[in-house]
């Protein structure tokens, strides 16, 4: 170790490929394809060889405008040029003008600002805590969220999270959870009279993403929404992956006929610049100053890009555009399951996120669609799942499912009938 703190670098050799650097220097959190993507530019990307794929994966529902937009770029550039950052100790304008498009664009009152999905949750499980002691009066509150949920991967929304695979070797766990069984009026029925008046809030996706591509019910939401109404229970909605017109809606609870009191927002707000945002209405948002805080939460750089995808959603209509194109992708994936039945059970989803449940592994339809140029994420062990960005083309879900059906053709050679 020197005196500055740091000891002089291993020797790497020169050409040492981006793998390898991962490999000796960053944690192994992630099972990484053997990938590595150096430009986008639309719905497309570019590997370090020059090869082209069209990216269906968008960050994982994040790249709202795809990549390189110039309403992205501009804003991005023009803030950075100005003032990229700023505590929370003072005003900033670009904060105030997004969060003023956002409530003025939703059912909310106020919003807090954030970096992460998963910071946006643990806002709305704070919030909901300390709404349940200084609202309601509740000494020991209880949260329910639903059986194949994900909310995210800190400790609170791991718990919140209902999928014991993913909370696996991270016990304890936050008490003061419990699960319902998702579009289940009968189940959550019994859940909620077994807590009684201990129910604070209920969280929920309205369409579970990582669960599965699994919309909800309507009438299982709006059954919902009258008993948390009736009893003071928080309706709470993570649209981390549905919002921002990734449904063919603005937000997803559009689809359900329903508003929420509280719901969240990240990946897609600003198309790729780190943001979350946790929202409420006046009745429910008790923060006080102290209460909650994020030092990066709310920046100018990040708020004024998430500024420019919001007026571009408009401006370019991609909200409908999600909703027509996700049509047209539905029933491409349609033909395919019929057209392959061996290989896919159905298709299941809302706009531009759309689901295709198999009958194999999820991962071999994803590295089978890779090596044809498209790019797609599994949710689930054998759910892919679709979620290109908001700007897509009927042409490119032509070609996307072209590059498809070239993987499934040959993926069918190797599952017979007899197999399943």
């Amino acid at each position: 170790m020197s005196p500055l703190g740091f000891s002089p670098p291993d020797t790497v050799p020169s050409a040492a490929t981006t793998a390898e650097l991962f490999e000796r220097h960053v944690m192994s959190t992630y099972a990484r394809y053997p990938l590595t993507l150096v430009r986008g530019e639309g719905c497309r990307v570019w590997d370090e060889e020059g090869r082209e794929y069209l990216d269906f994966v968008a960050g994982i529902a994040t790249c709202t405008l795809g990549h390189a937009h110039p309403a992205w770029i501009q804003a991005l550039t023009q803030q950075a040029q100005q003032l990229h950052h700023v505590s929370n100790l003072y005003y900033n304008r670009p904060q105030a003008q997004l969060a003023q498009w956002l409530t003025q664009h939703s059912c909310a009152d106020k919003v807090f600002f954030c970096n992460s999905g998963a910071e946006a949750v643990e806002g709305a499980i704070k919030l909901a805590r300390k709404y349940a002691h200084t609202v309601r009066g509740i000494e020991d509150p209880i949260l329910l969220t639903a059986h194949g949920s994900f909310h995210g991967r800190t400790l609170a929304a791991l718990t919140a999270t209902g999928q014991p695979k993913y909370q696996k070797d991270f016990a304890p766990l936050v008490p003061g959870f419990d699960y319902v069984p998702y579009n289940d009026i009968e189940g959550t029925a019994a859940v909620l009279e077994r807590w009684g008046e201990r129910v604070c809030a209920v969280l929920l996706e309205p369409l579970q993403g990582e669960g599965g591509v699994v919309p909800g019910d309507p009438a299982y939401f709006q059954w919902l929404r009258r008993v948390c109404s009736e009893r003071g229970i928080l309706l709470m909605l993570d649209e981390v992956q549905v919002g921002m017109g990734r449904t063919g809606r603005l937000w997803g609870y559009c689809n359900l006929g329903v508003e929420p009191d509280v719901f969240t927002l990240a990946k897609g707000l600003a198309g790729g610049i780190p943001i979350g945002a946790l929202l409420a209405k006046d009745f429910c948002a008790v923060f006080q100053p102290g209460d909650h805080a994020s030092t990066f939460g709310g920046n100018p750089l990040a708020c004024a890009v998430g500024l420019a995808v919001c007026h571009t959603l408009m401006a370019e209509s991609l909200v409908w555009n999600a909703q027509q194109t996700g049509s047209y992708l539905r029933q491409g994936l349609s033909c395919l399951a019929e057209q392959f039945p061996q290989l896919v059970q159905e298709v299941r989803g809302w706009g531009l996120i759309q689901g295709l449940v198999l009958r194999i592994p999820a991962a071999e339809v994803v590295r089978a669609a890779m090596e044809q140029g498209l790019l797609l994420v599994p949710a689930g062990s054998q759910v892919v799942r679709f979620v290109p960005p908001l700007i897509v083309t009927p042409a490119e879900i032509d070609e996307a499912l072209a590059r498809l059906e070239s993987a499934l053709q040959e993926l069918a050679v190797g599952h017979s009938v007899g197999d399943f």
